[in-house]
C-alpha cells in the first residue's frame, strides 16, 4: 500500500491518504487525527496492523478522488529524526568498505511534492547539487537492533533528494574538519515524498533502481545493491546509537556518478521504483549559473565524467 498527506480544493490542511490506481481515498475517517500531519501519519504507521483489513477493503472500493484533483504534501513533514547516510555506495571504486557513518539533517528541510528547491542567498557555497536516494521509514521504537530482524523496524520506504551546499570539487559546505555537513540543512533541502510504499511492496530494499532528472535530462540512474552497507545494517548501527521512533527517516546515501549543480527556474524529477515520481521546481534569488550535466569533483572515481564535465575555472 502506498500512504500518503494530501489536501484537496480551498482545504489546505494536509489529510491521509490511500494512493491507488484511481487516485487518493481519504482515510480521515479511519486514521486518528492528531495535533499535526506528522503525527496523524505517525499513528497510522503505529495502528497499520489493526487497521489493515479495513484499508485494504478501502484500496478496492474506496471512494477515490482523482490525483489531478488534489496536492499531495510530503508524507512526512517533520519526521523526528531524519539520518543520513554519508556516501555509502561503491560506485566502481577498487577499495575496502568505507566505515559506516550518518548525519543529522534539518527537518524543517523538508518539502514535498510540487514544492520548491530555494538556494539560499548565501555566496560561500560555490555550487548546489542534487543527491537522489532511497529513505527507509522507520516503525519503532527500535533500540539495539540486531541487523537479522531488521524487518521489524521498516514500515515502508519514500524517496529523498539531499540537496547539498558544496565547496570546489566535491566537499560539502562548509569545508571545516572536523565537517559539519550544515550545506545539507539549509530550508527546502530535504523534498521527500511522493508517498510511503509499505515494506511488504519492496521486498528487497538493495535492489531497487533510483533514478533523477533535471529539466529532462537524466542524471542519477543506479540500483541500490551497490550499496556498500546495506538497510539492514544501516538500522542495526543507527538503532546501536539512538531509538529510532516511528516516523523517524533513514535516508541511504547516493551514488555519486550522477551529481549536477541545481540552478535557477530548473524541474526536477526523482523517481525510486516501488515507490513513485515526485517533481519539484528550483528557484535560486541570486540566479547564480553553472554549466549542466554531471560533476563530482576532482576525487570522483569516474574521472571521464570530470572531464567532459568540469565547470570552468575549476581544478
Amino acid at each position: 500500500m502506498k500512504f500518503v498527506l494530501y489536501s484537496a480544493g480551498d482545504v489546505r490542511a494536509l489529510a491521509p491518504g490511500l494512493l491507488t490506481d484511481r487516485g487518493v481515498i481519504d482515510l480521515s475517517h479511519v486514521v486518528k487525527k492528531s495535533y499535526t500531519p506528522q503525527l496523524t501519519m505517525q499513528g497510522l504507521i503505529d495502528d497499520y496492523d489493526t487497521l489493515r483489513p479495513t484499508l485494504e477493503g478501502l484500496a478496492k472500493y474506496g471512494a477515490a478522488v482523482p490525483l489531478t484533483s488534489v496536492r499531495l504534501g510530503p508524507p512526512l513533514p517533520r519526521p523526528g529524526k531524519l539520518l543520513c547516510c554519508i556516501a555509502n555506495y561503491w560506485e566502481h571504486a577498487q577499495r575496502e568498505a568505507r566505515p559506516l557513518n550518518m548525519f543529522m539533517k534539518n527537518t524543517d528541510a523538508v518539502v514535498g511534492p510540487g514544492d520548491t528547491i530555494v538556494l539560499p542567498e548565501f555566496t560561500e557555497p560555490w555550487i548546489f547539487m542534487h543527491e537522489a536516494e532511497l529513505a527507509i521509514v522507520i516503525k519503532g521504537p527500535v533500540k539495539k537492533l540486531n541487523r537479522a530482524n531488521w524487518r521489524s523496524a521498516v514500515f515502508g520506504y519514500t524517496s529523498m533528494i539531499d540537496v547539498s551546499a558544496r565547496g570546489e570539487g566535491r566537499r560539502t559546505w562548509p569545508s571545516t574538519i572536523p565537517a559539519s555537513w550544515m550545506g545539507k540543512s539549509f530550508d527546502t533541502f530535504a523534498p521527500l515524498g511522493p508517498c510511503i510504499t509499505t515494506a511488504d511492496e519492496i521486498p528487497n530494499p538493495n535492489n531497487v533502481v533510483v533514478k533523477f532528472w533535471n529539466d529532462g535530462q537524466l542524471r542519477h540512474h543506479y540500483n541500490t545493491d551497490d550499496m556498500e552497507h546495506p538497510v539492514p545494517e544501516l538500522i542495526e548501527w543507527a538503532s546501536t546509537i539512538c531509538t529510532l521512533n516511528t516516523g523517524d527517516v533513514i535516508a541511504c546515501g547516493t551514488n555519486h556518478e550522477g551529481l549536477g549543480a541545481l540552478q535557477d527556474g530548473e524541474q526536477v524529477e526523482i523517481e525510486v521504483e516501488g515507490v513513485g515520481k515526485m517533481g519539484l521546481n528550483v528557484v535560486d534569488p541570486l540566479k547564480r549559473k553553472w554549466e549542466r550535466g554531471v560533476y563530482m569533483g576532482a576525487d570522483s572515481t569516474n574521472v571521464e565524467a570530470v572531464k567532459r564535465n568540469r565547470p570552468a575555472g575549476s581544478r
